[in-house]
């Protein structure tokens, strides 16, 4: 029972620690002025929001155009040529901090957006797995989140025309 007893309390303790940080994070988030960009997206949450604006930044100048932010962040494939063979592959160099922020975003907006979904399992019908049908997913949102991003405005799913089709078609 003492081991049980400090294990408890350790993780008391941890659990106490997480808190103030997650705390810590909301504060200097809201304080940020693309926060707004960011909080809005689909079960992004505090720190996930966080996490994509920490990674994404804030000098706009860095992406120029959505496939930019993709390709730095591992979601779109690399296409290698060689005379009449092409090969299309998984792209090892890249940002895994920013790959792993925007994948685990697009895995849990399944959840929440029917269009996110809808592409989720339009990959998973074609044969893709998991990891992959959410790199397809994420490379999707870079879209959204760099448009969202360059313009300064908030996510609204009212405006997004693939969404509003998705939801058209479930309601036929």
């Amino acid at each position: 029972m003492p081991v049980t007893g400090a294990l408890v309390a350790t993780l008391a303790t941890v659990s106490a620690q997480v808190q103030a940080l997650e705390a810590e994070i909301a504060v200097q988030l809201a304080a940020h002025p693309d926060a707004h960009i960011f909080t809005c997206l689909p079960r992004a949450g505090t720190v996930r929001a966080a996490r994509l604006l920490a990674e994404i930044g804030d000098c706009r100048a860095r992406f120029p155009d959505p496939e930019s932010l993709a390709g730095l962040a591992g979601v779109a494939p690399v296409t290698r040529r060689s005379g009449k063979h092409i090969s299309i592959g998984f792209r090892w160099a890249v940002n895994r901090q920013l790959r792993d922020a925007v994948c685990d975003f697009a895995g849990d907006s399944r959840h929440a957006s029917p269009w996110a979904a809808a592409i989720y399992d339009a990959a998973r019908a074609r044969g893709k797995d998991h990891p992959h049908a959410v790199r397809i997913l994420a490379r999707a949102w870079t879209y959204v989140i760099w448009r969202c991003w360059q313009s300064g405005s908030a996510y609204d799913p009212a405006k997004h025309a693939a969404l509003q089709r998705v939801l058209e078609q479930r309601k036929s």
